[in-house]
């Protein structure tokens, strides 16, 4: 059975972790927590070792104003000493400070996968004009500005998933598919023989676009979110009939249906299955508007990555389906469409 690393409600939780030396000594690391503990938002984590000093995710803090407040406070580490910054996936309570990271002084290397890179630049382009509305409001400045993104870009940097890749002083990282939205990553890192897995979030396996969760099984440490840890999910035939109903009993009433969905993987899951209803016609072909920018922006992101797709949706999409794109189906790409 794995030894599972946890926080508790002090955000600052250090635990010791021993990295045994194959040669001649031990060598003592920490695994400090900085956030993601305590609340379920600004997830931040620090492995700090003898010679490296590792950052797993940087994310926003959400939640009341006063916690939304900590956003521009000063990081409770030196950012100057973070080696390695490493990303599980690109929402943004795992992404939304690392701009501010690089502006208080990270200069080390970001690593994530392709698709994540993609997604948090679309990310941070958006919350920063929703900082800057903020801005003419209240008139107080965003904790980080358009240099500090482009800054953070040019510090990142690409792995794939099975293959590790040195990170110097004896440490390799390896990525494994957490399938939880597109190029989302549990994290492996290695030296001497000893093994600590950060999971981010993990999918609700199975999912209609996503690979399954990829397991972990040699770890000596497992830091794992548990966000939803207390909670069953409905499966996918359930939610899809659901849906179907919803949708039928809609047009029968000859009503319009509105539904909020996050930009990344749910307003994809849902184009999909509705291209599934329709084209299948178990429901009537209705104008379908996706209203949203940044689900717009995303969803390109997600058409240029298909090699992320379960087997199922690469089958279709070798097939000749264009599974984002339905009869009825329109983009509202600007303010009047949107009216």
């Amino acid at each position: 059975m794995l030894p599972v690393v946890y926080g508790n409600t002090n955000n600052t939780q250090q635990t010791p972790i021993m990295n045994q030396h194959t040669e001649t000594k031990n060598e003592n690391s920490s695994l400090i927590f900085y956030g993601g503990t305590g609340s379920v938002t600004g997830a931040n984590f620090m492995l700090r070792t003898d010679t490296k000093v590792f950052l797993i995710d940087c994310g926003l803090i959400q939640g009341s104003d006063e916690e939304e407040e900590k956003n521009w406070e000063s990081f409770p580490y030196n950012p100057s000493e973070v080696d390695v910054l490493f990303v599980t996936h690109a929402h943004a309570d795992h992404i939304g400070r690392i701009p501010k990271l690089v502006r208080d002084g990270f200069k080390g290397v970001i690593y994530s996968t392709d698709a994540t890179r993609e997604l948090a630049r679309v990310m941070f382009d958006d919350a920063l004009a929703i900082g800057r509305y903020e801005e003419k409001k209240n008139g107080k400045e965003h904790f980080y500005n358009e240099k500090n993104v482009e800054d953070a870009m040019s510090l990142w940097q690409t792995a794939r998933y099975h293959r590790a890749t040195d990170v110097g002083e004896g440490f390799s990282v390896y990525f494994k598919d957490a399938g939880h939205v597109l190029g989302s990553a549990i994290i492996e890192i290695t030296r001497n023989g000893k093994k600590i897995a950060f999971t981010g979030d993990l999918g609700n396996s199975p999912t209609p676009l996503l690979r399954p969760t990829e397991t972990v099984t040699d770890a000596h440490y497992l830091l794992m979110e548990s966000v939803y840890g207390d909670r069953d999910h409905e499966n996918v035939l359930s939610r899809t009939e659901q849906l179907k109903r919803v949708i039928l009993d809609t047009a029968r009433r000859g009503g319009a249906l509105i539904i909020p969905a996050f930009s990344i993987e749910r307003t994809q899951v849902l184009l999909y299955e509705l291209n599934e209803l329709i084209e299948a016609g178990d429901v009537p072909k209705v104008s379908v508007f996706l209203d949203s920018p940044l689900a717009t922006k995303v969803t390109e992101i997600y058409k240029k990555h298909q090699n992320y797709f379960n087997e199922t949706v690469q089958e279709d999409i070798g097939g000749g389906d264009a599974i984002f794109d339905f009869p009825g189906f329109q983009i509202s790409k600007t303010r009047d469409d949107s009216r």
